[in-house]
């Protein structure tokens, strides 16, 4: 059995072990690999550990020794899972490993916005408050969530871990179902919702009738001044909607986890919109999460190999 792992540096960057997957065969491990390298590096693989190198329906078509594809994320959308159905390939992903970083993270953010704490820590190393008047200054003002009305837009794992910590917090929940969006919906529950709600959080996946969910029309509906958090997928917003509400104020602030492209064009326009808070695609990548994944990871390669696999998508 040949196992090969095209993108490994993510998941382990040097705190982790691969070595639990030297019982099941040969391993050939690759930080990264280039879409013009996958064939060549996948061509003798038994098994394949991706993240984020695809493999469409020619790909596939060209790997006849390949019976196991292991997804080391809990989305899968970078597999044609029709075709690798259609070639007996099993497709695995790592479900709800992430649920308690990203939850935290989505705090961190909007506690970055609502506190201040990085603008006030970067003031005082510059001595603003050592020759201060007063025992305190207040040259950003601070919000307090208790009270305020979070929308959390989708309710899997991720978004009622959310709910249950804005509960905890004291603000009010109003939870927003996509599960039954379609495109022709006219997303009128989102549409309904949008004014209540101080602080808007995305936590749905990407599809057809999620792209550009927040865009120019859905960002007028929220209230002036409202918080928009993204840490689901980046093109479920309209970037230069976002960002122009930002410039106008008509935005609070943004904080986000991912981006349309990533890494992000340097011209992205939320690299620079005022008040917009961006970290790059950590959410998940807590180092408990992280140890969470690669157990996962192991446990679909044997369950693969036992003839009894697990976490399969494409049944």
């Amino acid at each position: 059995m040949h196992i090969a792992i095209l993108d490994a540096h993510p998941l382990n960057p040097g705190d982790l072990s691969w070595q639990p997957l030297e019982q099941f065969g040969t391993i050939s491990i690759y930080p990264r690999t280039a879409p013009a390298d996958t064939y060549s590096r996948a061509k003798d693989a038994d098994i394949v550990i991706t993240n984020k190198v695809c493999f469409d329906s020619d790909l596939l078509a060209r790997l006849p020794r390949l019976r196991c594809i292991v997804v080391t994320a809990t989305g899968y959308n970078i597999i044609d899972l029709q075709a690798a159905t259609e070639r007996g390939i099993v497709v695995c992903n790592a479900p709800a490993y992430s649920t308690a970083s990203v939850a935290q993270h989505v705090f961190a953010l909007l506690l970055h916005i609502s506190n201040r704490v990085s603008d006030y820590a970067r003031l005082n190393r510059q001595g603003r408050w050592a020759g201060n008047p007063d025992f305190c200054y207040i040259d950003h003002p601070t919000v307090e969530l208790a009270g305020k009305t979070i929308g959390i837009v989708g309710l899997g794992s991720i978004g009622r871990q959310v709910a249950a910590i804005a509960t905890a917090m004291g603000m009010e929940v109003i939870a927003i179902h996509t599960s039954r969006l379609t495109l022709n919906s006219q997303l009128s529950t989102l549409n309904s919702q949008l004014p209540l709600c101080d602080i808007v959080t995305l936590h749905c996946p990407l599809t057809d009738a999620t792209r550009h969910l927040i865009n120019r029309d859905t960002l007028a509906l929220m209230r002036r001044g409202a918080i928009l958090i993204n840490t689901a997928r980046g093109p479920l917003v309209d970037e230069a909607a976002v960002a122009e509400a930002l410039h106008s104020g008509h935005l609070a602030a943004f904080g986000a986890d991912v981006l349309s492209t990533e890494p992000p064009a340097a011209d992205n326009p939320l690299l620079t919109a005022p008040n917009a808070y961006t970290t790059p695609h950590i959410a998940w990548a807590t180092l408990e999460a992280r140890q969470r994944l690669m157990q996962i990871t192991i446990d679909n390669v044997r369950a693969f190999i036992s003839g009894t696999p697990i976490n399969v998508v494409n049944v």
